[in-house]
């Protein structure tokens, strides 16, 4: 699998999927869609987020019911395919398509789309 470096370190990366939004977190877009956030489109129609108050209500639900926890790694990616492999990791679509939730999540993801 090839090296896949962010450029950001793991505090930013964390923060931007707690206060971001969901243009730039798959996680947030993801969880906005379970959470039934109607999604919108904002700029030029290419970017799509919540809307300021729905993204807002995310934060908070975030806030009050996810957690993060890691473990220092060299080459993170390939623990990354190792786990997503052997664990049941719902909300991960990529290298997941094992997983039984997969398609459905999918099709959740595109139908928010869809509707923007």
């Amino acid at each position: 699998m090839a090296n896949r470096t962010s450029t950001q370190n793991l505090r930013k990366r964390v923060r931007y999927h707690y206060r971001g939004n969901a243009a730039g977190s798959t996680l947030r877009f993801t969880l906005g869609c379970l959470l039934g956030l109607e999604l919108r489109r904002v700029g030029s129609g290419k970017r799509m987020t919540f809307g300021k108050a729905e993204e807002a209500t995310l934060s908070q639900w975030m806030a009050d019911n996810a957690q993060v926890c890691w473990i220092e790694q060299s080459e993170p990616w390939n623990m990354e395919s190792q786990l997503i492999s052997q664990l049941d990791l719902p909300l991960n679509l990529d290298q997941n398509r094992h997983n039984v939730f997969h398609s459905r999540l999918k099709e959740l993801r595109a139908q928010a789309r869809q509707r923007s």
